[in-house]
Parts: C-alpha cells; structure tokens; sequence
C-alpha cells in the first residue's frame, strides 16, 4: 500500500474554530454544538486546535482538554486530525500521542515558528516526529505564520518521510502549489486547491485530495463543493465554489493575512452574525470593529446566508 492510502483524507476538511465562554475560558457546550453542526453540515473531516483555531492562545492542558472533548463526541464519525504544531519535536510527539488516545487519525505540523529553522533543520524537526511513529502526519506549509514558504523540493524531502502522508501547500503562489501537487500525489495526499476555476481545472483533471479550509463558515456549501465534483456537476461545484472564493477574496489578502484582523476574528464575526455564538478571540488579536462586521455581514450577505438588511445586524 502506497502511503497515501493509509488514510482516507478528502474533499473539505474545516479547521474548526476553538468556542470560548464570554469570560474566555474553553466553552464545552458551545464547541459540542459547534461540532454538531459541522458533522450536520456535510464536512469530510476536522482539523482541531490548528490556526483557525487559535492553538497560540491555549495553554498545553487547554489543548489536550480540546482534544478529549472532540474525541470524546466525534471519533469514528469524521476523520479528526490534530493540530501539533509547538517549537520542539518533543512537544509534538507529546501532543500527537494524547490525540491519538483521544481518538484522532492524524496530526498537522507546520515547521517550529519563531525560530525560522533551514531545511535540513526543518528535515530533522519533521523526521523526529515520524520516527515517533505515533500518527500520520500531514506537513503544514503556512508562510504567514512561519515565516518560510518551503519550497517543492523542501516539500519532497518531507514526503519521503514514512509518517508524513498529506501536504497543506498553503503558500500564497499558484506556480508552488502547482509544482507541489505533481510532484508528489502519487506519494503523499495535498491539500490547498482553491475552489475557483484554478482549483476545479486541476481536481477535475488530475482527481486531487482536497482543502482544508478555514472554519466551515458556508456551512454545506463548501463540503458541496466536493460532492458535486465528484458526481461530475461541475456547474453546481463552481457555483459553491464561488461563494468560498467571496470569503477569501473579501476577508483575506492574497497572501492570506486578513483584512479585518485575524482570520480566527473575522470567522467568529461572521458566525455570531449567523446566530451561531463562538465567544471572542483572545488576547493580543481583537475582536473586529464595527467597520469589519458591517464587510463580514455584506460578505455572507452576498454569499446567501445573511438576508437581513446591514443596519439590522450590525
């Protein structure tokens, strides 16, 4: 068996947002009906504790609480994969190990941060993880929060790794993520097709893995994207699909830096418009503005999902 398919990774797997209470602490009840809604909603997988969801702001036993109680009510139902992203290989494999008893399929790992380690360090922190043996690991390229966009090659090294079964090729490049994909999906799954007609033309032609996104905010709409394609109606495929490119285009730079402040910000902005209360992000980000909440409100708007006229909802 190639290691592509050890797992069963595809279509649309959200990185979830982390519900917090009005006083800021982890909010059990807010995230199991958040989770709920998800898995009601159609997504093909889960990405717990990653950027979306704030894993910079939990603390190391807040993460392992998130990861019980996602294990607890979703293991076997989705596949569940962990964020473990820390600045030693050791707090990884720590963190890897817990998601694994609580249920989970797999882990995401960008490079440490911070620290802007070279490749063959990169190699090293990524090999120490695999060699741990304890969950597949999709290798996390996210240049906003690294500070390195690694290249094809870089990637290549990493996939030949025996843990390593899945890239998320997020540099903000169309040429790098192109590369990445055919040069390595027949070893490993990638993930970071943009749901525009760039994005359609290669999984339409190539039969590619999937996205990850942020935050499920279109609800079906997104995993829909996927079903479509894969029974082969395009039209319906680029028609959600033209819903996920509003969000990105609106609320994101195209090197993937949000526009009203952080993506964790704008994401919970936009579900507590549509009655869906995830608390507010944690310090140092901020809750958006009044001027960002009225852009989030005309964005779902536009996307079909907000009918309320704009004064109303601010």
């Amino acid at each position: 068996m190639d290691k592509r398919s050890r797992v069963d990774w595809r279509g649309y797997i959200p990185a979830m947002l982390t519900p917090f209470a009005d006083d800021g602490a982890l909010d059990p009840a807010r995230l199991g009906s958040h989770l709920e809604w998800l898995a009601a909603e159609g997504m093909h997988g889960l990405v717990i504790g990653g950027t979306t969801g704030e894993w910079t702001s939990l603390s190391p036993a807040e993460r392992r609480d998130l990861f019980r109680l996602v294990g607890d009510q979703m293991k076997g139902r989705l596949p569940l994969i962990a964020g473990c992203t820390s600045y030693t290989p050791g707090e990884s494999i720590d963190l890897a190990r817990h998601a694994k008893a609580c249920g989970f399929d797999g882990i995401l790992l960008t490079p440490p941060p911070y620290i802007r380690p070279s490749d063959s360090e990169i190699v090293d922190f990524y090999r120490m993880v695999s060699d741990a043996n304890v969950l597949p690991i999709c290798v996390y390229n996210w240049p906003p929060g690294t500070g390195i966009d690694m290249t094809p090659d870089l990637l290549g090294r990493l996939a030949a790794l025996d843990g390593v079964v899945a890239i998320k090729q997020s540099t903000g490049r169309l040429d790098q993520f192109v590369k990445t994909f055919f040069a390595l999906r027949d070893t490993v799954r990638v993930f970071g097709f943009s749901m525009d007609e760039h994005g359609l033309t290669l999984l339409h032609a190539h039969d590619g893995d999937g996205t990850m996104g942020a935050g499920g905010i279109l609800g079906r709409d997104q995993p829909d994207f996927y079903n479509h394609l894969w029974r082969g109606d395009l039209d319906a495929a680029r028609a959600c699909g033209a819903k996920d490119r509003l969000i990105l285009d609106q609320w994101y730079t195209p090197d993937l830096v949000g526009r009203f402040g952080s993506g964790p910000a704008a994401l919970k902005a936009g579900f507590r418009l549509l009655g869906q209360p995830l608390g507010g992000v944690r310090l140092p980000l901020r809750d958006v503005d009044a001027d960002g909440l009225a852009a989030i409100a005309e964005t779902l708007r536009q996307a079909g999902k907000l009918s309320r006229p704009l004064e109303r909802v601010a």
